[in-house]
C-alpha cells in the first residue's frame, strides 16, 4: 500500500526570473582574441589632421588606457605557470605604430588626384625651393673650394683607375667618380687647392649632382617628421629648417662627402621610423620592406663616412629596446620571438655588412692600376696592380740582392733612412717607417763582419733561414744598427738606427733571420728559401736578442711624423708589427719572378685597408706646434662658436663661411636642454601621482625624444673624447637630431596642447617660421658666396669669436 506524502510549502515565487548560470561562468573574451569582434582601426591624426584632435593620437578604450595600437583590456594570466596569480595589462607597443590607411579607389580626372595627394603638395613646394637654394649661383666661384681638393682628386683616381688611400670609406668617393663620369670630366685634372679649374672641366654639373643629396634632405625631413607623429605644423618647421640652414647649404653645394652622410643619415631615421609604424603588422610585406631599407641605409652611411656608425647605435638601441619588449611579451610563442630576432639580425646585421663589403670589393676591382695608395696595401695586394713591377722582380733572395722590407702589422709602411739624426738618444741616423716609395728605402744584403766581403762576381748564395747578415742602407751606406739605448717614444724597446758606413761597423749589426712562413711555400718546414712578397720573415738582433719592430706609433716633428721603428725586447711571435716581407727586390744575377705566384685575397686584402684606414684615422691628431685656424672643439658647435673659412679670403676671391642659421643652431641646442628640464619635471611628477597625460601620448612624446636626443647624443658625445682634430663640419649629421628635438618640443608645448587657442598656436608658429626665414635671408651670402672686401658685407659678425672680418688669409 502506498504512503501519503507529505506537501511542502516553499513560498511565493520570486518576483524576478531567476539567475542562469551564464551570470557566472560567462566571460567575455579579450579584444584581441581571435574569437572576438575585430575593432575598427582609427587612424592617427598625422599631420592632415586637426591640431586640437592630435594631442589624442588615439581613441580611448573601454578601460580608459589608449595604447596607440588594437584595444587590449586587462587581463590576467599566469601561462598555466605555477606562480602568484598576477595581473597587468597587455604589453603596449613600443610607440603608438600608425595603422595602415585604407587605399584610394583610382582617380578618374584630375581634381580627384589632386584630392587624394594633397597632403604631399607641401613637401612637393618645399623640395623645389630646396632646389633654389641648392643650385642657385653654385658655378659661381670657378675655383676649387676646401675639400673638394681631396674628394674631388679621389673621383679622378676612379676615372683613371689608378688605387689611392683614404681615411674614409669608398662609397662616397665612388660616387663622386661616377658624377664626374656622367658630366663627362676626363679625371686628368689634379684639383690643388685654391686652383681655377680649367675650361672645359664640368665642375658645375659634378656640383649640382652631388647638391641633389642636399635637395633630397629636405623631403626626407619632412616625411620623417611625419612618421614620427608630428603634427602638421611641426612638419612644416622641420622642414623649414632643413631648406634654410646656412651650413647645410653649403655643405651641399660642392664636391664633397658631407652631403652624402647626412642624406643616408636622414634616410636611416626615415626608414626606422617607417619600420616602426608597422610593428602592428609583423612580417607584412611592408614590414620587410622598410626593415631592409634600414639595413641598406646603415651599409651605405657607412660606406661614406664612418660617422655613420653613429646612427647605426641609434637603430641598435631602438632594436634592442624593441626586442627586450617583445622577450617580455608571454604571449609571443618563441617561434616568433626567434623569427623576429632573426630578421634583425638578417636586415640589421648582415645587410649592412654585406653592402660595406661590396663597397670595397667594387672599390678594389675599379682601382686595378698602381697609383699614390699602394704602399698602404700589402705588397701581394701591390704585386697584382696594373703597372706595378713586384711581380716580375726576381722571385728567390740572394746576398748582393737590393730590397725594400715591408712591416706586415696593419697599416706598416717601409723600412727607411735619411740623413737626418735622432735629437734624443744616441744622435745617431734616423730609422724610420714611410709609407711612401723613394729611394731611402732601399737596403743591401751583406754577410757578416767576420765573413768574407761580398763577391758580386762569385757563386751565388741564397738566403735562408736562420742566416747572420747586416742590412746596409742603399744612399748613405750606413748599416741597420741597434744598442742598448731606449728608443725616442717606446722608452721600453731598444733604439733602431744607422751607423758606420761600407768598411766601418761592429757586431751591433748583426741581424738574425727568422722565417716565418710562406704563403706559397707553406709552414716554415717546407721553405726552403726566401721569396719576396710571399715569405714572412722576424729579424732579430744577435747579439741583444730583440726583434726589429714597427708598431705605427709617429714621431715628432724632427721625425717627420714618420713611423718609429725599435727593437723590442718582447719576444712575441703572434706580433704582425715583427713580421716584414721583401717587397721590391733588384738583382740582374737572378731571373724574373712569374705573377701566378702572387695572389691576394679579398677578405685579408679588405681587412688590412680597413685597420690602415682606422690607423690613419688615428693618427690625425692636433699638432701642438702649429695653429689651426680652421679646427674647432666640440664644445664650440651647439652654440655656434666658430665658424669655418672654406676658401682664401682675398677681397678679389669669392668666399665662403660654413656657418649655420644662428636660429636653428641655438633654438636645437636650448631645445635639448628644454627636454632634460621637462623630462625630470615630468619624472617627479608621475612618482607624485600627477596624471600629465594618457599612456599612448607618454609613450609618443617617449619615442619622439628617445630618437630626437639619442641620436643628437650618440652623433655628438663621440667627438669628446676623440683625440683626433676636429671641425665644424661633424657636427652637421648631429644638427639634424636637434632639429628634430626643436620641432618636438614646439608639437608638444604648443601645437597640439589644450591650453593655446587655434590664433594662439599660428602666431607661434608664424613668428618662429619667420624668424627661420628672415635668418637665413640675412646670412645668405655665407653659403652663396660673397663677393669683394668682406668688410663691405656688414651685419653677419654677430660674435666677436666668428673670424669673419679678421685679415688674415
Amino acid at each position: 500500500m502506498r504512503k501519503a506524502q507529505v506537501a511542502l510549502n516553499l513560498g511565493t515565487p520570486p518576483a524576478s526570473p531567476p539567475r542562469t548560470s551564464s551570470d557566472f561562468e560567462e566571460i567575455p573574451y579579450p579584444t584581441h582574441s581571435r574569437w572576438a569582434a575585430k575593432p575598427q582601426e582609427e587612424e592617427l591624426p598625422m599631420h592632415y589632421m586637426t591640431e586640437d584632435s592630435a594631442r589624442r593620437r588615439v581613441r580611448q578604450t573601454s578601460n580608459g588606457h589608449g595604447d596607440g595600437a588594437p584595444e587590449m583590456e586587462k587581463e590576467y594570466s599566469d601561462e598555466g605557470k605555477d606562480v602568484y596569480n598576477k595581473s597587468g595589462y597587455a604589453r603596449i607597443p613600443p610607440v603608438a605604430a600608425r595603422p595602415r590607411r585604407p587605399v584610394a579607389p583610382p582617380a578618374t580626372n584630375i581634381t580627384e588626384f589632386i584630392q587624394q595627394n594633397l597632403e604631399h603638395v607641401a613637401p612637393a613646394i618645399y623640395t623645389m625651393l630646396s632646389c633654389w637654394t641648392r643650385f642657385y649661383k653654385i658655378g659661381h666661384s670657378n675655383i676649387v673650394v676646401w675639400d673638394e681638393a681631396h674628394f674631388g682628386k679621389f673621383g679622378s683616381h676612379y676615372l683613371k683607375r689608378e688605387f689611392y688611400f683614404d681615411v674614409h670609406p669608398p662609397l662616397g668617393k665612388m660616387l663622386v667618380g661616377l658624377v664626374g663620369l656622367l658630366s663627362g670630366y676626363d679625371g686628368h685634372f689634379d684639383f690643388k687647392s685654391g686652383a681655377e679649374y680649367p675650361e672645359g672641366l664640368p665642375y658645375v654639373a659634378m656640383r649640382v649632382m652631388l647638391a641633389m643629396f642636399g635637395v633630397a634632405m629636405v623631403p626626407l625631413g619632412w616625411y620623417t617628421a611625419v612618421e614620427l607623429g608630428m603634427s602638421r605644423r611641426a612638419c612644416h618647421l622641420v622642414a623649414l629648417m632643413c631648406i634654410c640652414d646656412i651650413a647645410w647649404i653649403a655643405i651641399s653645394r660642392f664636391i664633397l662627402l658631407d652631403s652624402m652622410l647626412i642624406f643616408f643619415t636622414f634616410t636611416t631615421v626615415f626608414f626606422m621610423a617607417k619600420f616602426n609604424n608597422q610593428q602592428a603588422y609583423p612580417f607584412s610585406f611592408d614590414w620587410w620592406l622598410w626593415l631592409t631599407a634600414t639595413g641598406l641605409s646603415i651599409g651605405c652611411v657607412t660606406s661614406v663616412k664612418w660617422i655613420g656608425l653613429f646612427v647605426t647605435a641609434l637603430v641598435g638601441i631602438y632594436t634592442i629596446e624593441d626586442l627586450w619588449g617583445k622577450f617580455g611579451d608571454l604571449r609571443m610563442s618563441w617561434t616568433d620571438q626567434a623569427r623576429h630576432w632573426a630578421a634583425r639580425v638578417g636586415c640589421l646585421i648582415i645587410m649592412p655588412i654585406i653592402v660595406y663589403m661590396t663597397t670595397f670589393k667594387i672599390h678594389f676591382m675599379v682601382l686595378n692600376h698602381s697609383g699614390p695608395g699602394d704602399s698602404q696595401m700589402s705588397s701581394l695586394f701591390q704585386a697584382n696592380l696594373v703597372g706595378n713591377e713586384f711581380g716580375h722582380n726576381p722571385l728567390e733572395i740572394a746576398y748582393g740582392s737590393k730590397l725594400t722590407l715591408k712591416n706586415m702589422g696593419y697599416g706598416g709602411g717601409l723600412l727607411h733612412s735619411h740623413v737626418q739624426t735622432f735629437p734624443v738618444g744616441s744622435n745617431q741616423q734616423q730609422v724610420t717607417c714611410y709609407h711612401y716609395k723613394d729611394s731611402n728605402n732601399e737596403w743591401i744584403i751583406h754577410p757578416r763582419w767576420d765573413e768574407p766581403a761580398l763577391d758580386l762576381n762569385g757563386e751565388l748564395r741564397y738566403l735562408k733561414d736562420g742566416d747572420v747578415i747586416r742590412l746596409q742602407h742603399g744612399p748613405t751606406t750606413r748599416n741597420l744598427h741597434s744598442h742598448n739605448v731606449p728608443a725616442p717614444i717606446s722608452k721600453l724597446d731598444n733604439e733602431v738606427s744607422c751607423y758606420g758606413n761600407s768598411t766601418i761597423g761592429d757586431f751591433h749589426d748583426y741581424w738574425k733571420v727568422e722565417v716565418l712562413d710562406d704563403l706559397k711555400q707553406g709552414k716554415k718546414d717546407h721553405v726552403t728559401r726566401i721569396h719576396s712578397l710571399t715569405t714572412r720573415l722576424r729579424f732579430r738582433h744577435d747579439h741583444l736578442g730583440c726583434y726589429l719592430r714597427a708598431a705605427n706609433k709617429n714621431l715628432p716633428e724632427w721625425g717627420f711624423k714618420q713611423i718609429e721603428v725599435t727593437c723590442t725586447k718582447e719576444n712575441n711571435p703572434d706580433d704582425p708589427h715583427t713580421y716584414w716581407n721583401v717587397e721590391s727586390h733588384w738583382n740582374d744575377r737572378l731571373p724574373p719572378g712569374e705573377r701566378k705566384f702572387y695572389k691576394s685575397p679579398f677578405f685579408r686584402d679588405f681587412w688590412h685597408l680597413n685597420v690602415a684606414m682606422m690607423t690613419s684615422n688615428n693618427a690625425l691628431i692636433p699638432d701642438p706646434d702649429k695653429q689651426d685656424i680652421l679646427a674647432s672643439k666640440p664644445y664650440d658647435w651647439p652654440f655656434m662658436h666658430l665658424g669655418l673659412r672654406m676658401c682664401g679670403w682675398g677681397d678679389s676671391q669669392t668666399k665662403y663661411y660654413l656657418l649655420g642659421t644662428p636660429i636653428i643652431w641655438w633654438s636645437g641646442a636650448v631645445s635639448l636642454i628644454v627636454f632634460l628640464v621637462t623630462l625630470g619635471v615630468y619624472v617627479f611628477r608621475w612618482q607624485r601621482k600627477y596624471k600629465d597625460m594618457e599612456p599612448s601620448e607618454w609613450n609618443q612624446f617617449l619615442y619622439v625624444s628617445k630618437v630626437a636626443f639619442l641620436g643628437w647624443f650618440l652623433h655628438y658625445f663621440p667627438f669628446l673624447i676623440m683625440g683626433r682634430v676636429t671641425y665644424v663640419h661633424h657636427y652637421l649629421p648631429t644638427l639634424y637630431f636637434a632639429v628634430l628635438m626643436t620641432a618636438h618640443l614646439f608639437d608638444h608645448f604648443v601645437f597640439t596642447s589644450r591650453r593655446w587657442s587655434e590664433r594662439t598656436k599660428w602666431i607661434v608658429f608664424g613668428v618662429f617660421a619667420f624668424g627661420i626665414v628672415a635668418n637665413f635671408w640675412w646670412f645668405r651670402g655665407l653659403a652663396f658666396g660673397v663677393d669683394g672686401p668682406i668688410k663691405e658685407h656688414w651685419g653677419v659678425g654677430w660674435r666677436k669669436s666668428w673670424n669673419i672680418y679678421e685679415n688674415h688669409t
